[in-house]
């Protein structure tokens, strides 16, 4: 890939400094790094002035990609990197206290001659909202795994672990075009898909299971996320309702993902359609949350979010149903927010249908 423009990510960082009075910004996550400049190495800040050069700081091991993949911006090289930033801050400046261990913030605070203010988290707000690059790649990472999904649930599952059937799923991604998988698959048979964030075991997957997979690809960095459930062999009629409650609540949810609804509805709409079906108390998670550079960043969809849904944001949507011992079901997509008449665009584009699978 041709090293990133963040050319607009940076000035919309400046105009929001500049409203709250600030003089500049020493960025230390290294995902904010990464968006502000491109570079992707393992240590790294940025120092960011409402005026002047963006300096990327990092040490010598990554002296060669910093230059390649911040090409236009100044760099320094030197293992002390909150020194280095403490000596080009005066003024008053924002720093990451949010990821900032205190020994760190005490080692900047001390050699810098600035007032210190908590960044609040301004750049993972400007994450929230992908330009079109970013929109491609999270696109290409959906229709990786979504081509990835489809390979394996044609393929025979029955008498395979779900070790087994998680690994083979990874290499398919692998296989497609993926850089990376987005995190550890998880492949949840019978009685394990009650569990949400369930480990893949030695369980063998038989007949009768319902057989829950949430899983992504990444791709230059992005990660999608998408959980389908299926059955082996015919549905029995508990399996058929709880999969069709967790259907109908996913879509109501979805169906919101437009420009300008409050987050809080899209959570109220999902939860209020599984409390219609009666399943409401067997819904134990999170509805969802943004996906981007991290699989899980801002924002998080919940009844206590005071904000409203720009367009452009990429968030999934996943309500579940889970019964202790017996199974569970969910059914997530990523989705990317658009305006109001067009709808969401689902990246995540395979049926949410229950498919019967040998």
């Amino acid at each position: 890939m041709s090293p990133v423009d963040v050319t607009g990510r940076v000035d919309r960082l400046r105009r929001l400094l500049v409203e709250r009075g600030l003089d500049g910004i020493v960025v230390t996550t290294l995902v904010n790094v990464r968006y502000l400049t491109g570079f992707t190495g393992s240590n790294g800040a940025a120092v960011v002035p409402v005026e002047g050069a963006v300096v990327l700081l990092t040490d010598g091991r990554y002296r060669d990609q910093a230059a390649a993949e911040a090409p236009g911006l100044e760099i320094e090289v030197d293992r002390d990197l909150l020194g280095r930033a403490a000596a080009r801050v005066v003024g008053r400046w924002a720093v990451e206290t949010h990821t900032l261990s205190v020994d760190a913030h005490a080692s900047i605070a001390s050699r810098a001659a600035a007032e210190l203010v908590p960044a609040e988290r301004v750049v993972e707000s400007l994450r929230e909202v992908k330009d079109d690059r970013e929109v491609a790649a999270l696109r290409d990472a959906c229709r990786i795994s979504v081509e990835a999904l489809e390979w394996l649930l044609e393929q025979p599952l029955t008498g395979r672990t779900e070790r087994q059937v998680a690994r083979t799923l990874e290499q398919r991604m692998l296989d497609v075009g993926a850089e990376a998988v987005a995190f550890d698959t998880i492949v949840a048979a019978g009685e394990n898909s009650a569990i949400p964030h369930h480990q893949p075991t030695d369980r063998v997957v038989g007949r009768g299971d319902l057989l829950k997979i949430d899983f992504g690809a990444r791709v230059d960095g992005y990660h999608a996320d998408c959980t389908r459930t299926a059955v082996v062999g015919p549905p029995a009629d508990w399996q058929r309702e709880i999969h069709q409650a967790v259907q109908e609540s996913q879509a109501a949810g979805v169906a919101l993902c437009v420009e300008g609804t409050p987050v809080s509805d899209v959570d109220a709409a999902s939860r209020g359609s599984l409390a219609a079906s009666g399943w409401l108390e067997h819904f134990t998670t999170g509805l969802g949350h943004g996906v981007g550079l991290l699989i899980h960043e801002d924002p998080f969809i919940g009844a206590s979010h005071a904000g409203r849904l720009a367009s452009r944001t990429v968030l999934t949507v996943e309500p579940g149903i889970y019964l202790p011992g017996r199974g569970g079901v969910r059914i997530e997509d990523t989705v990317v927010v658009r305006p109001q008449g067009n709808g969401p665009e689902v990246l995540t584009a395979t049926t949410t249908d229950l498919r019967e699978i040998a």
